[in-house]
């Protein structure tokens, strides 16, 4: 698993070069889609599939808006016939999608039955957290006593990156 882990990883860092230096904006959100959807099979592979449902549904609606955006603000530019540079793009594109489909498959074999539980990570909160926390309900007491600082961590994020937009916009409009 380990080898699977760092070939996807060294191909999402290839296709994140190559998003900085692509030249036209399509092939830069084909290669952004790249290390997107790398990092689902990296979730899958690692058993987070929580983690791995939320970032594809973020990743295709943030493609198809990027994607539609580019197609409507360039209608110009895809008249014009089809050069060695477009048809180079596409056959990247594919190979890039064939490979997340062997990988996505590869992933998918090492998780575990539908149903079946493993307690890797829970087991320390399922079998002591009532004792630890003297929490009655087991979910109160991983939220309050194992999660709380996790909680306050990204609610600080939050706070700090509402604070920044607000005062950027504020800089804007005085100007």
């Amino acid at each position: 698993m380990e080898v699977m882990l760092s070939v996807i990883i060294g191909s999402m860092i290839v296709a994140a070069i190559a998003a900085i230096h692509a030249r036209d904006l399509l092939s830069a959100i084909i290669a952004q889609g790249f290390v997107g959807y790398g990092l689902v099979i990296c979730f899958v592979m690692l058993r987070a599939p929580d983690l791995a449902i939320v970032q594809i549904v973020v990743e295709t609606i943030t493609l198809v808006i990027m994607v539609a955006v580019v197609l409507d603000s360039s209608r110009k530019e895809l008249e014009t016939v089809i050069d060695r540079r477009q048809v180079a793009t596409t056959g990247m594109s594919l190979l890039f999608l064939v490979l997340l489909l062997f990988f996505f498959n590869r992933a998918i074999g090492s998780l575990a039955r539908f149903g079946d539980h493993t307690l890797r990570m829970s087991e320390a909160y399922v079998t002591g957290a009532a004792e630890q926390t003297g929490s009655i309900n087991l979910v109160t007491g991983v939220l309050w006593d194992f999660r709380g600082y996790d909680t306050l961590g990204e609610a600080t994020v939050l706070f700090t990156a509402a604070i920044g937009v607000l005062t950027i916009i504020r800089l804007e409009g005085k100007k």
